[in-house]
């Protein structure tokens, strides 16, 4: 996360070369470690003609190599080229090539930068001093550097403060590395004398918050704070960065981002706020950003999607809102986002997302969904059917209701009514029919008890009554028919046992009901 990209080679600035003096002329005064004499210049005139050709003459990268170090053409034979790293050194070495372009210290023990460190070197591109032990660089080390475009200085830990005047002599610079310095801030003047700064990374500091530094800086394209402790992006905190494209301020701390915090910021692209403890965005949060095209939050501790928030975002391609607590989207959250290419809503705590938040008229052409406790009910069937027409949205288990939980969506099957209307899952499987008897009610059990018993008390009848009874079960009832209690003696016992039972059934019936 420390670099800048590779350079970019130096025809894009050609300046006014020094004018040559005779040679064995020495210039007033002790010659600077590492600067170039008139003497040395003289020798390097040919090689300074040739390099508008595109070449260097490789005896131009011998002169003045360090003892510990490597020099030669560039990539392309484009200037010279003096690599240091891991060698070992404590100081930055007397003298280096005056054709050098990249000079490269990574890896090594350096502590302190002192005044005009590097002498003159006019030819110089690009420095790295990264992964050193860097506690202090004095104010004017960089002087004799005029034509530095990138400066590399990630992982010095120790590093923790930087004078404002700094980067004073550095008017053409274009990237600046200070990733993992642990810097506790930076001076509201340390980038002010570099007009022509376009990416800036100091990811991995100890910044609470946005560092006023970065306030005017016209030319800025890409900003990387990641992986600090920012907690919150104020309103000011990035005025007057109308050039910015790219906004990295993931895995921080930032508990909010307050309303027209982007409003200098109309031509970003790239906005990134994902793993941080967000927890409610304000309805203007993104106002103005009418050219992002991809946002991050995922990873924060959003419990809701609000219409207000993604108004202004015509052109977002990508939104990621993954790995939040969100439980609810609000109807036309994500309306205007006609361009929208993918949106990741898993790992969240969805169980229904309404196709009234997509209205009116889009659709995009990923949907994550996966690590969500889904309602497979009738209030997904519209995203069934784009699932099964053109959608691509992997990965959709039910949790609930029961007779579908563990499935995906794409394997449910929805009935309609009659009337046209959806009917849910667990409706439909339970009207469908099913081998072997279904469990029956406990009224419609105690009935047919209440049947039986009237069958086995009453008395039998004589053939010619029988005849003339009713036939249908349904009039059957526990009332003994008149006359039962008279009649002749042997009957008596079997009328005594029948009410001891009668009175047994009549339990059993209350239990059944109670249940």
């Amino acid at each position: 996360m420390d670099g800048l990209g590779e350079p970019q080679g130096a025809s894009e600035e050609e300046g006014t070369r020094p004018t040559p003096r005779p040679a064995g002329i020495q210039l007033g005064g002790p010659r600077p470690p590492g600067s170039c004499s008139s003497g040395m210049l003289a020798l390097l005139l040919p090689a300074l003609m040739l390099s508008r050709a595109g070449a260097w003459a490789p005896e131009a990268c011998a002169r003045g190599c360090p003892a510990a170090c490597s020099c030669g053409p560039g990539p392309g034979e484009r200037g010279c080229w003096v690599r240091c790293d891991r060698a070992g050194l404590l100081r930055v070495p007397p003298e280096f090539p005056c054709a050098a372009t990249s000079i490269d210290l990574d890896r090594n023990g350096l502590r302190l930068l002192g005044e005009r460190a590097f002498g003159t070197l006019p030819a110089l591109r690009r420095l790295s001093l990264r992964h050193n032990n860097l506690t202090f660089i004095t104010p004017g080390a960089f002087r004799g550097l005029g034509r530095l475009a990138e400066l590399r200085l990630a992982h010095n830990g120790a590093l923790r403060y930087l004078h404002a005047r700094t980067f004073a002599a550095l008017g053409r610079l274009r990237r600046l590395d200070l990733a993992a310095c642990r810097l506790l801030a930076l001076p509201e003047r340390l980038l002010a004398g570099l007009p022509g700064l376009r990416e800036l990374a100091a990811a991995a500091n100890l910044f609470r918050r946005v560092p006023g530094a970065l306030r005017g800086l016209a030319n800025l394209t890409h900003a990387r704070l990641e992986h600090g402790r920012v907690e919150a992006v104020a309103a000011g905190s990035l005025r007057g960065l109308g050039r910015l494209r790219a906004l990295s301020l993931q895995a921080n701390r930032v508990r909010a981002v307050h309303a027209g915090a982007f409003r200098d910021c109309a031509a970003l692209e790239h906005l990134l706020l994902g793993d941080n403890r967000l927890a409610a965005l304000p309805a203007g949060a993104f106002r103005g950003l009418g050219r992002l095209r991809a946002l991050h939050l995922g990873g924060n501790a959003l419990g809701r999607v609000a219409r207000a928030w993604f108004a202004d975002l015509a052109e977002l391609e990508l939104l990621y809102l993954d790995r939040n607590a969100i439980a609810f989207v609000e109807d036309g959250a994500f309306q205007n986002l006609s361009g929208l290419l993918a949106l990741h809503l898993n790992g969240n705590r969805l169980t229904a997302l309404a196709w009234a938040a997509f209205q009116p008229g889009f659709f995009l052409g990923r949907l994550f969904l996966f690590r969500n406790p889904w309602r497979c009910d009738c209030g997904l069937r519209w995203l069934r059917d784009w699932m099964d027409s053109s959608g691509h949205a992997a990965e959709v288990p039910c949790a609930s209701p029961g007779s579908v939980a563990g499935l995906d969506l794409s394997r449910v099957a929805f009935g309609r009514a009659p009337d046209g209307l959806c009917v849910d899952p667990e409706e439909l499987n339970g009207s469908a029919s099913s081998p072997g008897p279904s469990p029956e009610p406990a009224a419609t059990t105690a009935s047919r008890l209440s049947s039986l018993l009237s069958r086995l008390l009453a008395p039998r009848a004589p053939a010619g009554e029988a005849a003339n009874a009713t036939a249908g079960p349904g009039n059957a009832s526990l009332a003994l028919p008149s006359g039962a209690l008279g009649g002749s003696g042997h009957s008596t016992p079997f009328l005594l046992g029948a009410g001891v039972l009668l009175s047994a059934a009549r339990h059993v019936l209350f239990v059944l009901q109670a249940h």
